[in-house]
This record gives C-alpha cells, structure tokens and sequence, in this order.
C-alpha cells in the first residue's frame, strides 16, 4: 500500500524556473485526487509536483542491499496512470476546436532487458473520454464518448543501472485504437481513425530490495485521429497526451 503524504509547499522550482503557488496542502492518497488536482493547474506544474511526490515516496524506504538492473532482467509494473490529451482540431464545415477530456486508468507495463543499460518496455491501459466540439457555427457540439487503447513500444536507456536510483530515457512507437464510440447528443452516428504515433519517456526506478521497485514515468505520445460524423468532420484532430504514471514494479 502506497504511503499517505501531505505536502505543502509555496514554490515549486522546474527546469529553473519558479511556479507560485496557493499555500495550501495537497493531499495525495491514491491517483483519482490527482487528476482532480491537475485540472486545476498546468500540465508543467502537475508534472512538477508528481516528481516530488515520487521522490518523497522513495525517500520514506530504507533500502536494504537494492540489486541492480542486468541484462536478462523482465520488470512487471502496475501503475496508475493519468492520461492528458493535448488537443489540436477543428471541424471542416462549422469550426469550432475539438476538445478531448482526461482520464486516469491501472497500467500494465512489461520492460526486458537487453543489456545492463538497454531495455524495451511495452505498456498497456485504456481510457475513456468524453468528446465535445466548442465554438463550432451551431454550437458546442456533443460527440459523446469513445475507449482508447493506446499501446506504446518503447527502446529505453538506463543510466546507473547498478545503483538504488535510476533514470532512464526511451523513445518509441504507438498505435492508437478507438472502440466502443457512442456518438452523443449532437450527432447520430460516429466513427475514429485509429492511427500509428511515436512517443518520448523519461522516468526512474528507485529500488526498495531485490526485486521490487518504485517507478514514474512520463510520455510525451504524438498521433492523431480523423473524426467522421453524420454531421460534420474533424481531420486530422491531434490527441498528443501527456501520460504520467507512478506505481510498484516486481523484478523476474
């Protein structure tokens, strides 16, 4: 079971720059109070608070004798994950801008070690969103909700692979699949491109023993979707989620 961490802060320092924040306490007891909490700041500083939430989770374990990584090594992961669409997209005959809504969902993630340093991760979860077209001449439209299950094939790097912590970086490939769409109030019928992306990472794993390990990770997940209706299109509308995940892996 994860710890249960308050923490307050007034400043959240980034990449050299300096994010103002409300005093006030956060409260992180499980993924759903983050995705709440996200949608209330910029993506840049939910990801800054989530790497110091990963920090001060590892920071609460002794870490007795850690083993590092090696080749030969299979890594499962369970994490939770929020998934962020950072939408670009209009409609062809009425305008307006496509907007997909976030979600959060369990993640499987299966990484195999080549080499003390390389390794390829593939991980699977599935997310629902609700659609919507803002702004458009008739109106903000209604395009109900569609599943994604967005599959990424990462070729990873890991630097200090024989210490506690460990970053690594990866770069990749994904292959989007829409099912299940339901075409809402504004339309009678609805269809999803699915589509091939690439995909950057970057995360760390920080041992607690000889096999199990904290991880989080982040994905930068480039694809788009073309958006077929009865009503009106949308080409071409570009999802490019931010994927960002903490959780346990157990070392095989």
């Amino acid at each position: 079971m994860m710890p249960h961490i308050v923490v307050s802060l007034e400043y959240i320092h980034t990449y050299g720059m300096l994010f103002p924040v409300d005093s006030q306490e956060l409260e992180f007891s499980h993924m759903s109070s983050i995705v709440k909490w996200a949608k209330k700041i910029s993506h840049l500083k939910f990801l800054s608070y989530l790497m110091v939430l990963g920090f001060l989770a590892g920071t609460l374990v002794l870490v007795p004798q850690a083993e590092a990584k090696e080749e030969g090594d299979l890594i499962v992961r369970l994490r939770s994950v929020a998934f962020l669409p950072d939408v670009d997209g209009t409609t062809d005959t009425l305008g307006g801008s496509a907007a997909v809504s976030d979600a959060a969902s369990p993640e499987l993630d299966f990484t195999y070690f080549f080499t003390d340093n390389i390794a390829a991760e593939l991980i699977l979860s599935t997310f629902s969103h609700n659609v919507k077209v803002s702004g458009s001449s008739a109106g903000d439209l209604d395009l109900g909700d569609v599943w994604l299950l967005p599959p990424v094939l990462t070729l990873q790097y890991h630097f200090m692979p024989k210490e506690t912590f460990s970053p690594y970086i990866g770069a990749g490939i994904n292959y989007t699949i829409t099912y299940n769409a339901d075409p809402g109030t504004s339309v009678t019928s609805i269809d999803y491109s699915d589509e091939l992306g690439y995909a950057f990472q970057a995360g760390f794993d920080y041992a607690l023993d000889d096999v199990w390990s904290l991880n989080f990770d982040v994905k930068k997940v480039f694809v788009e979707t073309d958006i077929t209706t009865n009503a009106t299109n949308a080409p071409n509308t570009e999802l490019d989620p931010l994927a960002i995940s903490i959780g346990l892996g157990y070392k095989f």
